[in-house]
């Protein structure tokens, strides 16, 4: 676990389980640095991100993940998420990604960062988070793992994780306006799209808010690759 030297109380907490798990806290450069010290302290072979306030769903995800995994082309796998509201845990956005292919990231689709889980292998031929990007890091690698990488996805039809609402991406308007503008430079500087894919990238989750039994199921397209 990575900590970025916290005052709050939360050390307490987490010392009382120092028995269960590794622990390290130190002042960082912020969110995508902290990460990038937690992956570099990491020894197995499957890496995946739990954050703060972010639950899994249920008590098989990682045994699904790991059943995922046994293939040995796999390179990573992803699922699909909630979104829940702090005050009562409703939930209020469902992210149903979808089976992947790689030319639906020129039309703004994307995994759900919080369920994706890479072989280590991943992180050390292509990188970690770019920390030039304060809100978009994770978009960013996710482009240059998928689009530049061309590695290879499997996904699991079941919702993995939920995650409070509140981020630091969508806390208010300004931070939506810098968290596109990063997004479109991630586009740019992987060569995916432009502002026609941001576009998309953006309109693609006014579905996620509508009721469950409102939600059309997802149609993908294939670019002639094959993939997981």
């Amino acid at each position: 676990m990575q900590d970025g030297g916290s005052t709050d109380g939360t050390l307490e907490i987490l010392r009382a389980q120092s028995g269960t798990i590794s622990l390290e806290s130190a002042p960082d450069g912020g969110l995508y640095d902290a990460i990038n010290q937690g992956i570099s302290r990491c020894r197995g072979d499957v890496i995946g991100l739990m954050q703060s306030d972010d639950v899994f769903a249920g008590s098989d995800v990682l045994i699904q993940v790991a059943g995922a995994f046994r293939d040995p082309n796999v390179q990573g796998v992803y699922g699909d998420l909630d979104y829940v509201s702090v005050r009562n845990a409703r939930v209020v956005r469902r992210w149903r990604a979808g089976p992947y292919r790689r030319a639906l990231l020129r039309r703004g689709w994307m995994p759900p960062h919080p369920t994706l889980y890479l072989r280590r292998e991943v992180f050390e031929t292509m990188g970690a988070y770019d920390t030039s990007y304060r809100i978009a890091a994770d978009y960013e690698a996710m482009l240059r793992w998928l689009w530049r990488g061309s590695i290879r996805l499997a996904y699991l039809p079941q919702v993995m994780v939920r995650m409070r609402l509140g981020g630091v991406s969508n806390r208010s308007p300004r931070q939506i306006l810098r968290k596109s503008v990063e997004d479109y430079r991630a586009l740019r500087s992987n060569q995916v799209g432009g502002l026609g894919t941001l576009a998309l990238k953006n309109t693609r989750k006014i579905g996620q808010f509508l009721p469950a039994r409102a939600v059309a199921p997802c149609l993908t397209e294939s670019d002639g690759r094959s993939h997981a």
